[in-house]
């Protein structure tokens, strides 16, 4: 069976993830709780904290001991903040863990991936990044950063059957939607009425997408941002 590290593992869109493509991959994770990496019952797992560059390169380690045929760059965090009220430590925060550790990870799992002719990346992005969200110009940026990355890289690595992909969910179901909630100043009966679909998307959803889009059915998509966001992107 491939290789699968998913990360930000431990809850939400990636505890899904991992749940799907258990019973077809060997699935890896990486976290932040050791606890709740430990239940989620994974192939094996690495505890690091993006913030610590220590950690950072005990995973590097982990991707490169591990042999990782497809990556799949989920871990991210949300900042609701009035850009003028933004501290500059803020922002490198939210850089460093939205879009250079994916970058970061990405080049390390390259190298296998090369070796072995094939190989994926997924990379979640958000539909902040592709319609842009006020009080919210950090997270928009950054997950933008992610669709210019995907289609850069993705050219790169076309003739050495590695594709790479971005998904961009709108509001979803999890811990981290609920809590972006609470950090603005609309409620999620607010939000609901804004999406066409009247819903928030299920984790499963992207799961599945995800499914697709690592399978050889998909090897012809790359380089590709795909909206996952029950019409939010459409239009109001």
């Amino acid at each position: 069976m491939k290789n699968v590290l998913v990360t930000g593992v431990s809850r939400g869109i990636g505890k899904e993830i991992a749940k799907a493509l258990k019973s077809e991959y060997n699935v890896f994770g990486t976290a932040r709780n050791e606890n709740l990496l430990k239940a989620a019952d994974l192939s094996a797992y690495c505890v690091c904290d993006f913030n610590i560059d220590a950690d950072l390169i005990k995973l590097e380690k982990f991707i490169r001991a591990n042999n990782i045929d497809i990556l799949i760059n989920n871990a991210g965090e949300y900042i609701y903040e009035k850009l003028e009220n933004l501290a500059y430590e803020q922002i490198e925060h939210i850089f460093k863990i939205n879009s250079i550790v994916p970058m970061r990870l990405s080049a390390v799992a390259v190298p296998y991936m090369k070796s072995k002719q094939w190989g994926r990346i997924i990379n979640i992005g958000s539909i902040s990044g592709v319609m842009g969200e006020a009080c919210a110009s950090t997270y928009s940026a950054t997950k933008a950063s992610l669709i210019g990355f995907t289609k850069a890289s993705a050219l790169e690595l076309a003739q050495d059957n590695i594709t790479v992909n971005t998904i961009n969910p709108g509001w979803v179901d999890t811990n981290l939607g609920e809590n972006s909630i609470a950090q603005s100043e609309f409620s999620k009966e607010d939000i609901i009425e804004c999406i066409p679909q009247k819903r928030f998307v299920e984790p499963i959803e992207i799961a599945n997408l995800i499914k697709y889009l690592i399978s050889d059915e998909a090897k012809g998509v790359t380089g590709q941002s795909i909206n996952i966001c029950a019409g939010l992107s459409v239009g109001y």
